[in-house]
């Protein structure tokens, strides 16, 4: 079989097994009782973010191949999601938990297996690449493509299917649940991740290599790239990747709860927007997968720092558009948009930001810069912001009948206002450098 395929296809999965339940989970977490820890949950990603991802690399790197290490994690991460779907099934359809600490714990677990297989399938698909004499820069970006294609796909299928006492189907009926308001999505994505740990062991071999000469602790860690802390430019970059990641989960968290708080008004109750919060964010994830293509011309042409800062303003607008927007016609248009904008909003800054630490770091730490990167993006920056924004929402609004009401305006009106200023402030003070970077030795 093809190897771009069978890469493409376990892309496919691994962002399938995320897309079940990340932008719906919020929904199921106020029926269960757990509606406050919403920006909890999403700031576990990005603590577990911190160091696990470098610990199973360490692995990978000297005692499990990654393609197997990726298999394993997704044979835990799944076997724990499907804890999670087992306890609500244990408390039933639109009941709270009866042991939330108990999901809690299982959730985290899961989490922490599930996030460094991002980096794990990366891996694995350049190593697989390389063996087959193919070039990484040219066959990666469609393989990469076939990951968010995954994401949109269960997102849709979780928007769509439900759940009644005669088993599940497409055709909304009496008394019957749509997965992406219980706990079916985390069946959904631990059923997958299973699939995929099955899938990972027939994947060809990515054979270790063995390092010549001694590796200090500091290397085997990844610390030797906090040095390029030592060149202003870097530490600029860097600040603004954990600025720019406190805005990465905030929609994540909180757009399903808030498209959703719709069926809460009348005049909203049956408009699509309200009734399929999962299918509509969707939108963004197709934007994104469109704005990757986009980033090779628009580098070459306005420059890394242009490029950057039309991803901080796309967040303002990402905010914005939801803050002034309705389900019902024209309103509808400004939460379309705010999906649109969301593709350059994501893409610009981390998939150009990653060639930028590409490009400005000598070989022997750029492994480790990019960690740094993600370290600064998706662990702190993610963390600190979902952990602000929570505060934010509970402080605006509250869950009622279901539905988390209250002065949703004001919420992405201070979330806009916060991007607004880190661009403003980007703008001025960060400057890259014209002649050619001095190799980096002490």
């Amino acid at each position: 079989m093809n190897v771009k395929f069978r890469l493409s296809l376990m892309n496919f999965l691994e962002f399938a097994v995320w897309g079940a339940y990340l932008t719906c989970m919020g929904n199921y977490l106020g029926i269960a009782g757990l509606g406050d820890k919403i920006s909890w949950f999403y700031a576990i990603q990005g603590i577990v973010s911190i160091f696990m991802p470098t610990l199973m690399g360490i692995v990978a790197d000297k005692y499990i191949q990654p393609q197997r290490l990726l298999g394993l994690c997704h044979l835990v991460a799944g076997a724990f999601m499907l804890g999670c779907w087992w306890l609500g099934n244990e408390a039933g359809f639109g009941q709270e938990l009866s042991d939330k600490t108990l999901f809690i714990a299982l959730y985290t677990l899961s989490v922490a297996f599930f996030m460094p297989t991002i980096a794990l399938a990366n891996t694995a698909a350049f190593t697989i690449l390389k063996k087959n004499n193919l070039d990484t820069v040219k066959d990666f970006p469609p393989i990469r493509v076939l990951g968010t294609v995954g994401f949109i796909a269960t997102m849709w299928f979780v928007n769509c299917a439900f759940i009644d006492d005669s088993g599940f189907g497409f055709t909304l009926a009496e008394n019957s649940h749509k997965f992406q308001y219980t706990y079916m999505q985390f069946f959904v994505s631990g059923l997958l991740s299973i699939v995929l740990f099955a899938y990972c062991f027939t994947l060809p071999e990515c054979k270790l290599e063995k390092k010549e000469g001694n590796v200090s602790l500091a290397e085997t860690l990844g610390l030797n790239a906090f040095k390029l802390f030592k060149r202003r430019q870097m530490a600029l970059f860097f600040i603004f990747s954990a600025l720019l990641g406190m805005c990465l989960q905030v929609t994540n968290g909180f757009a399903g709860p808030f498209l959703t708080s719709f069926k809460g008004t009348p005049e909203f109750a049956d408009t699509f927007a309200a009734n399929n919060a999962t299918m509509l964010t969707s939108l963004s994830q197709i934007s994104e997968a469109l704005c990757i293509l986009m980033i090779p011309f628009f580098l070459k042409r306005f420059g890394i720092k242009v490029v950057m800062l039309m991803s901080l303003f796309a967040w303002v607008f990402r905010f914005g558009f939801f803050g002034i927007g309705d389900p019902a016609m024209p309103g509808v248009l400004f939460f379309v948009l705010s999906c649109v904008v969301y593709g350059v909003a994501f893409d610009f800054f981390n998939v150009s930001g990653g060639i930028f630490v590409d490009q400005e770091c000598e070989p022997s730490i750029k492994a480790s810069a990019q960690g740094l990167f993600m370290m600064m993006t998706n662990g702190l920056g993610a963390t600190i912001g979902t952990l602000a924004a929570g505060e934010i929402v509970n402080a605006y609004c509250h869950w009622e009948g279901g539905y988390l009401v209250g002065d949703w305006t004001t919420c992405w009106s201070i979330f806009a206002g916060f991007a607004l200023v880190i661009g403003i402030t980007f703008a001025l003070v960060f400057k890259p450098e014209k002649k050619p970077i001095e190799t980096i030795t002490h």
